[in-house]
């Protein structure tokens, strides 16, 4: 019984610890708002934030995210591919994070992978677009997890903060792959996982070229790459690639990495 105590005990010092290291490093990226190093911050795009309503944020000179635009529809546009096969894709990626891991997620988007996670999860779960940390608060996700407002290439967490890290359908998206999984090799600690479910270029002869042409015009229209080769550039950043399962004739890959 009081190995048990002791046990539940440390869990909980370990959580508040946290928290208290969190809350820490975005308050200081916070206080920089009003210095020159806050200037030179928002050039590099770097937003955090803790959500609440009356919390602040650096703000960036960039175009405001383009999915807070799409925000409200963004979960019904997405509810028949859920139903078909995505909702199973997110709960095998979110399966390969070791049970009792700190977990980063960046993209987290609306938080449609919150039902997934398991109960006891501890850590962040990061989203660059506003709107849609607002629909994500109102969404149940486990007490350890906190929302932060986050640009995945620039990361406001302290070097191997993590013990792995998730994402899904977010490098499709980001403006710079090799500096978000660069980013990734920092917090998450040495031998983490990273855990990604990604659409990414088919491989396919006919369908190959046809992703090219699309994705000139769903990065004109939403910033989404429909081309990338997600699992060669994490390769590149020099991430250790465990396995990749393609899956709906290559066009979604779940790519395991190690750091």
């Amino acid at each position: 019984m009081m190995a048990s105590g002791q046990r539940r005990e440390g869990a909980v010092a370990s959580a508040v610890c946290f928290k208290v290291s969190l809350q820490v490093k975005v308050d200081e990226v916070n206080r920089m708002r009003n210095t020159e190093v806050a200037a030179s911050a928002r050039r590099r795009g770097v937003e955090a934030l803790v959500t609440g309503r009356n919390s602040q944020a650096l703000q960036s000179p960039r175009r405001e995210p383009v999915y807070d635009r799409l925000a409200s529809g963004y979960d019904g546009a997405m509810k028949p591919l859920e139903r078909w096969f995505l909702a199973r894709l997110r709960a095998t990626t979110l399966g390969e994070i070791p049970a009792g891991a700190r977990i980063l997620e960046i993209g987290a988007g609306t938080g449609l992978n919150f039902p997934h996670y398991p109960k006891d999860t501890r850590g962040v779960a990061s989203e660059l677009s506003g709107a849609m940390i607002e629909i994500a608060q109102g969404k149940e996700k486990p007490r350890g997890v906190y929302l932060v407002r986050s640009s995945a290439e620039y990361l406001p967490f302290p070097d191997e903060l993590f013990d792995a890290a998730v994402a899904t359908l977010v490098f499709c998206s980001v403006e710079s792959p090799s500096r978000a999984f660069a980013e990734l090799r920092r917090v998450v600690r040495p031998g983490g996982i990273v855990s990604l479910l990604e659409h990414v270029r088919p491989e396919n002869l006919l369908f190959g070229p046809a992703f090219d042409a699309l994705s000139r015009l769903t990065v004109a229209l939403f910033d989404d790459h429909f081309n990338r080769r997600t699992a060669e550039e994490a390769r590149r950043a020099g991430l250790h690639i465990v396995r990749v399962e393609s899956h709906f004739f290559g066009i979604v890959q779940r790519i395991v990495c190690r750091v």
